[in-house]
């Protein structure tokens, strides 16, 4: 019989994992940040063509300066309840001056340290990024034919409101002869054509360690491996055959070369959470009226059996998948160039680096808690799989029927 010190503490891991899973969600909901996609062109001398997406319904309420009485606000509110493209576009075309005047109140262009005059270039439209309603404006920058710099700055949302948690500003470029692209945030709110390659360096590592920690739905998987690894190898293996599949379709994706629709790969990284968990919670069933084997199990076997080789399999695949969900963090869609491809693999490095770190500590806590107190080690991991499952089925619900 399993102690009731040790039922004790299993119960407050179980109730730990909970409560920070459950504080986790409101994180989550819809709106407490955002991400804004920018394209810079020069189709001539003193001429910066600029293209923004930015997230409809985000876009209605600032520009409205949350006024619920705004002619803006109510339009633009209730075009996004009906969830009609056309109907969203009109809102913004009906109220284009308040919408610019916002936009370019906080995103601007210069050269030379000259501010370059905006022109609104056509009307609004409207796409769907990872399932949600973007708005594109076209803005004509004119500007001192100074053969200087161009330095691009953004203040996009986070409102006085609080509402908005931070806002990610993806920047691509083909300005002054150099191609590139970049990360603005509320701590790094421009950059310049020149920045050097130290520069771009740090801004995309940072981007994608950021990514990753701020993603929990990635966090919840990689725990999910951590708690169904019981030794180091199956943790390197199963980490590194992860790490693969993410990094091919997360390039790929990124370059533009596959789309698939985040209709798709949001319930299905869902799903690989509580696969991946509910696999540890199946292997613990399979062995839980035989004492033996789940010391056994405890301790860990130095080679991996058919099982394991399947759960390779298994993450291999899930793994493609969330890299197509790295990618789209990123919304680029530019042509293929080595520039380009630098900064993707270093935002992937800085991914990989948290993953790393994030095993480093806590994988050896499990593995010194399972040598010590096996049956203690067992019925943790199987709390903390639990916690992982229930909550991976519920975002596959929500992300499937759209709850």
């Amino acid at each position: 019989m399993f102690p009731a010190a040790g039922r004790r503490a299993c119960a407050a891991v179980a109730v730990i994992v909970a409560a920070v899973l459950l504080s986790a969600v409101p994180a989550l909901a819809h709106g407490f940040s955002s991400t804004v996609y920018v394209g810079l062109t020069s189709p001539g001398a003193g001429h910066v063509r600029t293209e923004l997406r930015l997230e409809y319904d985000l876009l209605v309420v600032s520009a409205a300066d949350y006024q619920k009485d705004d002619p803006l606000f109510r339009a633009g509110t209730a075009a996004f309840d009906g969830g009609d493209a056309e109907e969203q576009a009109a809102a913004l075309d009906g109220h284009a001056d308040s919408v610019v005047s916002y936009v370019t109140r906080r995103f601007g262009v210069t050269a030379g340290g000259q501010a370059c005059t905006p022109v609104r270039n056509g009307d609004f439209t409207i796409e769907r990024r990872e399932g949600v309603p973007y708005a594109l404006l076209v803005l004509d920058y004119r500007c001192p034919a100074s053969g200087e710099a161009h330095e691009v700055r953004s203040g996009l949302f986070p409102d006085s409101e609080g509402y908005v948690r931070d806002t990610k500003t993806i920047v691509t470029y083909d300005l002054d002869l150099k191609s590139g692209s970049a990360a603005l945030d509320a701590e790094h709110r421009s950059f310049s054509t020149q920045q050097s390659g130290a520069e771009r360096f740090w801004t995309f590592y940072r981007l994608g360690a950021e990514h990753l920690l701020t993603g929990l739905d990635h966090i919840l998987f990689l725990l999910a491996l951590i708690v169904g690894s019981r030794r180091l190898r199956e943790i390197v293996l199963a980490a590194t055959t992860f790490t693969l599949a993410h990094s091919v379709t997360f390039v790929l994706a990124a370059l533009g070369l596959v789309q698939v629709p985040a209709s798709f790969v949001e319930p299905v990284i869902a799903l690989s959470i509580a696969v991946v968990a509910g696999w540890h919670l199946w292997r613990l069933w399979r062995r839980r009226s035989h004492a033996t084997d789940l010391q056994t199990f405890g301790r860990g076997h130095l080679s991996l059996d058919r099982a394991g080789w399947t759960r390779l399999a298994v993450v291999f695949c899930f793994g493609l998948v969330h890299g197509l969900g790295f990618a789209s963090a990123l919304g680029i869609d530019s042509a293929w160039s080595w520039t380009l491809l630098w900064s993707l693999l270093v935002f992937n490095v800085g991914i990989e680096t948290v993953q790393l770190a994030i095993v480093a500590v806590v994988f050896p806590v499990l593995a010194l808690l399972r040598r010590r107190r096996p049956d203690l080690g067992l019925w943790t991991t199987g709390a903390v799989a639990a916690g992982v499952s229930v909550m991976g089925l519920m975002w596959f619900v929500q992300r499937t029927f759209g709850i």
